[in-house]
């Protein structure tokens, strides 16, 4: 069973062709239940996203900030397991068509098996997989499986990063480059950040693959700003906390989709 690598860059190309940034919505597996992370992923298809990222919940979420912080402490106190992760992914991809992938750290994966993990979420159509704590040097092993098994490999590059530093983490991955706006974790911010227009432009100086821009992005307005300068708009704590906020769950999946509905709309008037 082969992954779905090619729809992800299909996906990225066909925004590109219609002049526009892709919407990326970040969403964690198991919050606020299993069922629930399904739901809201359809919603967010729904409301406009191009692709999805499901997180797998980890307890010491090295990238993301308090509000991905606790949806993944409510889903991990749920008893979410890898299991539910690729229900998630298979589930929502069979129900929406849109590119779904896996962002995780790397403990899990190596824990579960890279052999076992990527021939599930390729069964399970998954695109592939977001590491942003899999040091290139170190992802050899991954790469190889995710490659035999038609799998993503996008890593995550920082303001931080030097050129030759980025043109070794490029050179390795697939599917889209992930660029942090900033130094610092996950969450909602008043400015996305000057770096990240630099980034992206020192990016592209060492890769064909589109570079999308994360870390920041919580409405139409930033997402607009992020779409004149990057191939994809990556946004996970604005949804979170859309979920969070809501009095139930039924107006969280309204409000997440209204959400990326104005998202949607961002994108195109970069």
């Amino acid at each position: 069973m082969s992954g779905n690598v090619e729809l992800l860059s299909s996906t990225l190309a066909r925004a590109k062709a219609e002049n526009r940034a892709a919407l990326i919505a970040y969403l964690p597996a198991g919050f606020p239940t299993v069922d629930g992370a399904i739901a809201a992923v359809k919603e967010v298809v729904a409301g406009g996203a191009d692709i999805v990222e499901v997180g797998l919940p980890h307890s010491d979420p090295v990238l993301d900030g308090p509000v991905i912080q606790t949806a993944d402490d409510i889903a991990l106190r749920g008893g979410v397991r890898i299991a539910d992760v690729m229900r998630t992914v298979r589930e929502a991809h069979e129900a929406t068509g849109a590119p779904i992938l896996v962002m995780t750290y790397w403990n899990p994966i190596d824990r579960y098996g890279v052999e076992r993990f990527t021939a599930e979420l390729a069964e399970a159509g998954g695109a592939g997989c977001i590491l942003p704590d899999l040091p290139v040097q170190e992802s050899a092993l991954w790469r190889e499986h995710a490659d035999k098994r038609g799998l993503a490999t996008v890593f995550v590059v920082a303001p931080s990063s030097k050129d030759e530093r980025l043109a070794t983490i490029t050179a390795a991955g697939s599917g889209f480059v992930y660029a942090a706006s900033l130094m610092g974790v996950t969450g909602t911010r008043e400015s996305v950040g000057e770096q990240a227009q630099d980034l992206v432009e020192r990016t592209r100086a060492t890769t064909s693959l589109p570079v999308c821009v994360g870390l920041g992005v919580s409405n139409a307005r930033q997402a607009a700003e992020v779409a004149g300068f990057a191939d994809g708009v990556i946004v996970g704590s604005a949804f979170v906390k859309g979920m969070l906020d809501a009095a139930d769950e039924e107006a969280g999946l309204a409000a997440v989709r209204t959400l990326a509905g104005e998202l949607a709309e961002g994108v195109r008037k970069r």
